[in-house]
């Protein structure tokens, strides 16, 4: 639980807002993960089902964490992409701890001021997001 936790919370807020993204390893980006407590990575998220939380998640997403993560999730300019495998795959407990505890010393933001319920609408809304696909080469007709 905790590699995939630590992998998380890297993804999250590790990547500084002062600093461009890109200029820290993968693994220090998801490090954050790593410190998740056992028993906040295995909180249930009490949103993940109800259809309006992706909504609610989305417009808080967009006030508060695309200007660092980009607009979908794929790399702002500050912060890690969201739509990697480290983030997807940890559980909705650990993003949420990550969401609420920052990584000040990286640049993420403590957004614990948030209420718990617009915490939870910001993760229910990073799941639903998935990994993102590879880019695909253009399709090549034989011989050419």
């Amino acid at each position: 639980m905790k590699s995939a936790a630590v992998v998380a919370l890297t993804v999250l807020g590790l990547a500084s807002p002062c600093a461009p993204a890109g200029t820290k390893s993968e693994s220090t980006a998801y490090s954050q993960l790593a410190h998740v407590p056992d028993d906040a990575g295995a909180r249930v998220n009490p949103l993940e089902t109800d259809p309006d939380a992706v909504k609610a998640g989305r417009r808080l997403y967009d006030r508060h964490c695309a200007n660092c993560h980009g607009t979908a999730g794929e790399n702002g300019s500050k912060g890690p992409s969201l739509v990697v495998p480290e983030i997807q795959t940890v559980s909705s407990g650990a993003l949420f701890w990550v969401i609420t505890n920052g990584n000040v010393r990286a640049g993420m933001p403590v957004w614990s001021k948030l209420p718990e319920p617009q915490r939870w609408q910001i993760t229910t809304y990073l799941k639903s997001l998935g990994i993102a696909s590879a880019p695909q080469e253009p399709d090549r007709a034989p011989g050419r």
